[in-house]
């Protein structure tokens, strides 16, 4: 098994968090990974994006022209991963920021409300993880007590009182599940 994710948004999204912390899920289940963080110049509101490798065995290339599942926070990266996503694959679409659909017949599209979730939940940060749940919910990839398990050892010690409300937004995302457009 071998899934190659890229992510990708504005900087301040928690783009590179996101990523970061599926890799640290997948060392905790003894896989081998991969992190590749890229971004503009300017941190926030410039681009942002990473690819995070979770595989079975040694992964061979950091990057890749074709991945299995992208998470797009934006419009932007919408545009311009739609595109790159391997025939059967997934993309998991911030829907409180992008109207467009997906129009591709060859992958699944999954549409979780991001920027709602987190604001219900009293913190904008929190899109990042409730996009995060709906690639766990709709792609084999980690159990969700790894991402858990990792945002308990690896969530910044100035953001560990927001530990509760991070877990509940993965949950949260987690509850969208695929619309097949097969």
């Amino acid at each position: 098994m071998q899934k190659e994710i890229v992510i990708a948004g504005f900087g301040g999204q928690g783009i590179l968090f996101a990523g970061q912390l599926l890799a640290y899920a997948g060392m905790e289940q003894g896989k081998a990974v991969t992190w590749f963080p890229s971004y503009g110049p300017e941190m926030r509101g410039g681009t942002a994006n990473c690819t995070t490798i979770i595989a079975d065995e040694e992964i061979g290339a950091a990057t890749v022209k074709h991945p299995t599942a992208v998470i797009v926070m934006n419009s932007p990266s919408f545009d311009k991963y739609i595109k790159d996503i391997k025939p059967g694959g997934i993309v998991v679409v911030n829907s409180s920021l992008i109207d467009k659909k997906v129009e591709r017949q060859d992958i699944t599209a999954v549409y979780v409300p991001g920027n709602e979730i987190a604001e219900k939940l009293g913190e904008m940060k929190m899109a990042n993880l409730a996009l995060l749940g709906g690639l766990l919910a709709n792609l084999e990839l980690l159990p969700i007590e790894s991402l858990e398990k990792a945002l308990k050892d690896h969530l910044p010690s100035r953001h560990q009182r927001l530990l509760g409300m991070n877990i509940h937004a993965l949950q949260e995302g987690m509850k969208y599940k695929k619309l097949d457009l097969n």
